[in-house]
């Protein structure tokens, strides 16, 4: 099984603005991100947010919340579709935050009847868990590197200090070969050694030529020939 990890919601606190909670939004409502000044604008009013589907924070987000938000917002669900975001590879459309589905009428009636339990996992939840290569332990998840085009994880950054002093390495979820959620590990399937010949991970030198380093060095295909061959 190959992994695929995505952000699918973003936690948002509204501190005393009309709500005391915080809400879930997906990057479908997203107009567009100044990255500089660390801004994002939505397209929807203070008052779809105000309404917007309660979430039990404290506990994972079921599929069945995930039909309430698509069908308040009229949203395409990402499940739906070959695509990582239904039936497009990226959550958000220039000028378009969603739009009404055809199949619509049709996750109404899954919703009555939902098929499964699956769940989703917050960033802030698989910080610190322990990352297992093939041959023992090698560190701890530290952060996450995702893709600001289609809100893909890319890696998973793992902080090696405990074997390595000072080497942070990247890890894709595509090496991933099992999650345990009970005892918070991430096995994958790479030994430590070749982890640990492999490329320093620093975020001033995250590029494309780094990335071809990288993937060189595991031999494993990247993703961007993943997509080029599946055209």
């Amino acid at each position: 099984m190959r992994w695929v990890w995505s952000i699918r919601y973003l936690v948002v606190n509204p501190g005393t603005w009309l709500l005391n909670e915080p809400v879930l939004l997906s990057p479908r409502s997203i107009r567009s991100v100044n990255w500089g000044s660390r801004q994002i604008a939505v397209n929807l009013t203070r008052q779809q947010v105000q309404d917007t589907p309660s979430t039990e924070m404290d506990r994972p987000v079921s599929r069945q919340m995930e039909l309430e938000h698509a069908l308040y917002y009229n949203y395409e669900p990402y499940w739906y579709g070959p695509g990582v975001w239904g039936s497009m590879g990226f959550p958000y459309y220039t000028g378009v935050a969603g739009y009404v589905p055809a199949e619509m009428d049709a996750i109404a009636r899954e919703r009555a009847q939902p098929t499964g339990d699956l769940h989703l996992r917050s960033t802030r939840e698989v910080t610190g868990y322990h990352i297992h290569a093939s041959d023992g332990e090698i560190g701890h998840v530290s952060d996450f590197v995702m893709d600001d085009v289609t809100w893909e994880v890319r890696y998973l950054v793992v902080e090696t200090h405990n074997w390595w002093p000072g080497k942070k390495v990247l890890v894709a979820p595509a090496w991933i070969t099992e999650v345990n959620w009970n005892d918070r590990t991430v096995v994958i399937d790479l030994d430590r050694e070749t982890i640990k010949a492999g490329p320093d991970y620093n975020p001033a030198h995250l590029n494309r030529d780094y990335e071809e380093r990288l993937y060189h060095h595991y031999q494993r295909s990247a993703y961007w020939d993943d997509v080029l061959t599946a055209r």
